[in-house]
């Protein structure tokens, strides 16, 4: 697997982006949400980021991303949160995050690292095929995000 992730996460554009979502998603014990998104690549290698509408406690939409692009733009991956910390709540990815990913033909692009899962103490990422790895520490790419519940 590529390892282009690591400097996604040391993008400042994309650690705010991320750090955003992940804010916006209300963690915590109750009330939290899922928030996603893309990051896409322009022809001169920029980067951006495009929201996805906001999902349920725990479940998210993706909008059409057919040939994994948006426009003109290759997605080099996606994101989504898990924000509810009750034990009830999975925070690693669950098989149907894994089998969204693994089975998503418009998710195979050459470009594509996979898709970050955002959790309160971790950051996963499920590759094109399905395999999860721990990335990183939550608290150490959102420190401002450490004491939350």
């Amino acid at each position: 697997m590529a390892e282009q992730y690591r400097s996604l996460l040391s993008d400042p554009l994309i650690r705010s982006a991320l750090e955003q979502a992940w804010g916006d998603s209300q963690p915590g014990v109750t009330g939290g949400h899922e928030e996603g998104g893309f990051i896409l690549q322009d022809q001169d290698e920029n980067l951006s980021v495009i929201r996805w509408p906001t999902g349920a406690q725990n479940s998210i939409s993706l909008p059409p991303h057919p040939n994994c692009q948006i426009g003109d733009k290759n997605i080099v991956a996606s994101f989504h949160t898990h924000p509810n910390t009750d034990e009830s709540y999975l925070q690693e990815p669950s098989e149907t995050d894994k089998r969204a990913i693994r089975e998503d033909p418009d998710l195979k692009g050459p470009l594509y690292e996979g898709e970050f899962v955002i959790s309160h103490q971790i950051i996963y990422l499920v590759s094109p095929d399905g395999f999860v790895l721990e990335v990183e520490e939550t608290k150490k790419i959102f420190p401002l995000h450490e004491g939350e519940n």
